[in-house]
């Protein structure tokens, strides 16, 4: 599925109840597709998101994190987050965005050191356990949009293994471009 060049105004709630509007009409908006709920590498990576957030919320961005999980699963594995996690267990807007799953997703050997930090991390209790079976499996594949305040999608990336998504430099590069 090619990607969107404009997205349809939407509105979503997090896992907190907070009403989220996409797109923003005063920040840029990056939409975070993740995987399950207490994913190691998702955790991982939204770690460093968490470390950078005052430095993305001067650059007028706005993460909103969308993951697959029902959102009592979801909500005690984000509630620390300063940024709103959204659950979408029936994968609504992940097919809307043409976000995928796939074996790829963990058999690709570039994702296999972020699965070890990630999971030697969950180990030691710093993330909390992923349910045993996690609601629509583990092979989802992640998924990154940068969308300004008047609805057009100003760059995406398809994640081609679990560990494919946008670090924070290239959403901060994006958004300087944007």
């Amino acid at each position: 599925m090619p990607p969107p060049s404009t997205i349809t105004r939407a509105e979503f709630n997090s896992v907190t109840g907070e009403l989220i509007l996409v797109p923003d009409p005063e920040r840029l908006v990056h939409l975070q597709f993740r995987r399950f709920a207490g994913c190691p590498i998702c955790n991982l990576h939204l770690r460093s998101f968490v470390s950078r957030h005052d430095e993305l919320e001067r650059a007028g961005v706005r993460e909103v994190v969308f993951f697959h999980s029902p959102a009592d699963e979801l909500a005690e594995h984000t509630a620390d987050l300063p940024f709103a996690t959204v659950a979408d267990p029936d994968k609504v807007v992940y097919r809307r965005f043409g976000v995928e799953a796939g074996a790829r997703a963990l058999l690709d050997p570039r994702s296999w050191s972020a699965i070890v930090r990630g999971s030697a991390l969950t180990a030691v209790g710093r993330f909390g356990l992923p349910s045993l079976r996690p609601a629509n499996g583990r092979l989802g594949l992640p998924a990154d949009f940068l969308i300004a305040p008047g609805a057009r999608v100003l760059a995406c990336k398809y994640g081609r293994h679990a560990d494919d998504q946008w670090s924070v430099d290239e959403v901060l590069a994006h958004a300087e471009r944007g």
